[in-house]
């Protein structure tokens, strides 16, 4: 998802994307919805999270940010 369409959906649940980068934004949608702040932290590729929106960007981010 483009960060453009990331900050609409913050901007329907009342969250200021103001400096806030892709990452932070969604994790803050992820709270402001009761759930777990784990975007781009699944570990070993893995993540129970089967219908949660964010789950493609979040395992790219997750090989991304992984150590070699």
């Amino acid at each position: 998802m483009k960060i453009q369409d990331v900050r609409t959906v913050a901007k329907e649940k009342g969250i200021k994307s103001a400096r806030m980068g892709k990452a932070d934004l969604i994790r803050a949608i992820q709270r402001s919805e009761g759930n777990f702040d784990c975007y781009g932290s699944a570990s070993a590729s893995y993540c129970d999270q089967a219908a949660c929106i964010w789950r493609d960007d979040c395992m790219i981010e997750s090989e991304l940010s992984r150590p070699d």
